[in-house]
């Protein structure tokens, strides 16, 4: 009978063994083969950059994950269509994410021509995010053909975007014409991005009213600048006397 017993308690556990949840593993990757070694690993779901990697094809991820860029580069080194000129369109993302939640931080994204592309995925933005070298623009948000699933692109408070060769046309952030419905979210606040916007980090910091100098910067201003209106108020008094 005490057999029977144990007998079941073991089945039991290893019935249940496939529900234990067990901590994904972490990665560290130096080049294109170990970063696209530890994307296809579902085994993998945090990876950090040791370093600058260079890459031959677009780096695409399908899967939940993070990536922490730990202030390298990840710089789109291929061909375009005719050559190498970037800013011939040729859907080339130096990260396209396909219908998954992902985190990106601290990183540079250049060399294609955009940054990254978020097709019908939810990606969040972390850190510093430096989008600069890129033919066509920084971000595209974006369904694409034969998907429906609501893109997503979501920023923590403190995500400072970096785009030095914006300009109108190649935009930091972006929605191509067809695609309705895509979301852009800081902090809590979620706005819904209408076709066919372009939107440069000045604009992006206006529509969500973020002010880039905040936190000890403002403070420190307000004290200078009281204590510089307090000085002239001295003085004045201080010459009215001598008058």
């Amino acid at each position: 009978m005490v057999n029977k017993k144990i007998f079941y308690v073991i089945f039991m556990l290893l019935a249940f063994i496939p529900f234990i949840n067990v901590n994904a593993a972490s990665a560290t990757v130096y080049d294109e083969d170990t970063l696209k070694a530890a994307i296809g690993n579902r085994d993998i779901d945090k990876i950090s950059l040791s370093e600058d990697i260079q890459t031959h094809e677009k780096i695409n991820i399908t899967r939940d994950l993070s990536i922490d860029g730990n202030n390298h580069t990840i710089r789109y080194s291929g061909t375009f269509k005719g050559g190498n000129d970037k800013t011939v369109w040729d859907s080339i993302y130096v990260i396209q994410v396909y219908r998954a939640n992902v985190t990106i931080k601290d990183i540079k994204l250049t060399g294609g021509n955009a940054g990254l592309l978020v097709n019908g995925a939810e990606v969040k933005l972390e850190g510093k995010i430096d989008l600069s070298g890129n033919g066509w623009g920084g971000i595209e948000v974006a369904k694409g053909i034969g998907v429906t699933d609501t893109p997503m692109l979501a920023l923590d408070k403190k995500t400072e975007l970096i785009n030095t060769d914006e300009t109108p046309n190649k935009p930091t952030i972006w929605v191509p014409n067809d695609t309705e419905g895509a979301v852009l979210m800081v902090g809590n606040i979620k706005k819904i991005i209408e076709p066919d916007t372009k939107l440069e980090i000045e604009e992006y910091q206006e529509l969500f009213n973020i002010n880039p100098e905040t936190g000890d910067k403002i403070i420190w201003y307000s004290i200078f600048g009281l204590i510089g209106f307090i000085t002239l108020g001295l003085s004045i008094k201080k010459l009215n006397k001598l008058n």
